[in-house]
């Protein structure tokens, strides 16, 4: 005897239903989002406020003077023209380099060379490196920039550097790095590339291993040389790594902080040639008791790394090119 198959169409959810689920998710999403508002978005607001006072941070009352203090920041204070032309210098050099860099490394660590059998695979000792590579990202960042002005310190002041390059006969260009304004920002830059590489590296040698090995025999198989190899197959399938890496080290290079601060100083070096708006902030609140323009200060960053990431993802936005 056959048997008959009944099909129930599923029926919609009632009103009662329906306002239940909504009731269900406010309720779960309530207490995240008031605690987003308090602790992530009040403190932005209450910034953005304090920049239009004149608030020295010792007193309860703050006068409200408007857009005085973006209006001096403009026209009065040439150290901030100074700050933000160094700033500019960070977006574009640690980013690149450290992208160039990394992706280099990486491409060896994993396509660097034909294995016995004819296959693509990484360097000897590829493990090995990634980890001592990484290392830097084990350091904070106090330690690395305590470690780092001892190396560029003079010689009298058992600096590693320009021991080194008297020992090889080079007392020509044994220079005080962190005392010369041509020299210290770029030590600065330097120790900042050198602490970030570490970690692209293993990004990107992440994203290199997850593209099959028959994409790059085939590629080798065709003639293509190393180089062919890397700009047409490599790069294309990790470009969204790429571009979020590279959005996230020009955030790191729009502050600065840390290392500016503890190499060179709250004064930002010599006659001031390394100061970045981190450093400029912290001193106006903390050296000048200027917490209004101090705000203001950061209100200015805030919107400057706000900009640079949102242009960068649209410009660096491209056709995602994905494999099988």
């Amino acid at each position: 005897m056959a048997e008959r198959v009944v099909r129930r169409r599923a029926s919609k959810p009632g009103p009662a239903l329906q306002h239940g689920k909504y009731r269900f998710i406010v309720t779960f999403l309530s207490v995240p989002l008031v605690i987003y508002a308090l602790f992530v978005v009040s403190p932005y607001v209450q910034a953005i406020w304090i920049s239009l006072t004149d608030w020295t941070g010792l007193t309860a009352t703050q006068k409200f003077v408007g857009f005085d203090n973006y209006v001096r920041m403009f026209t009065e204070d040439d150290q901030f023209f100074v700050a933000l032309k160094n700033n500019a210098y960070l977006l574009v050099v640690v980013p690149t380099i450290t992208v160039l860099v990394g992706l280099f490394f990486a491409s060896m660590l994993n396509v660097g060379r034909r294995g016995r059998s004819g296959g693509v695979q990484g360097v000897r000792g590829s493990g090995i490196y990634k980890v001592v590579y990484f290392f830097p990202q084990v350091l904070s960042v106090a330690i690395i920039g305590v470690l780092f002005k001892y190396v560029f310190a003079p010689t009298e002041a058992g600096g590693i550097l320009n021991g080194f390059l008297r020992a090889i006969g080079l007392d020509a260009i044994a220079i005080p790095w962190l005392g010369d304004p041509d020299f210290a920002f770029w030590c600065v830059v330097v120790v900042m590339i050198w602490s970030m590489v570490g970690f692209y590296v293993v990004l990107f040698s992440a994203a290199m291993q997850s593209i099959p090995k028959d994409i790059y025999e085939a590629a080798l198989l065709d003639g293509a040389s190393r180089s062919t190899t890397f700009w047409r197959v490599t790069l294309p399938l990790v470009w969204d790594t790429v571009q979020v890496g590279w959005v996230y080290m020009a955030i790191q290079a729009m502050d600065a902080f840390a290392f500016v601060h503890i190499m060179l100083g709250i004064s930002g070096g010599p006659s001031r040639a390394g100061d970045v708006l981190g450093v400029a902030l912290y001193r106006s609140a903390f050296n000048d008791y200027r917490f209004g323009y101090a705000s203001a200060l950061g209100v200015v960053l805030l919107l400057l790394t706000l900009f640079v990431a949102v242009m960068f993802l649209r410009v660096a936005r491209r056709e995602r090119v994905e494999f099988s």
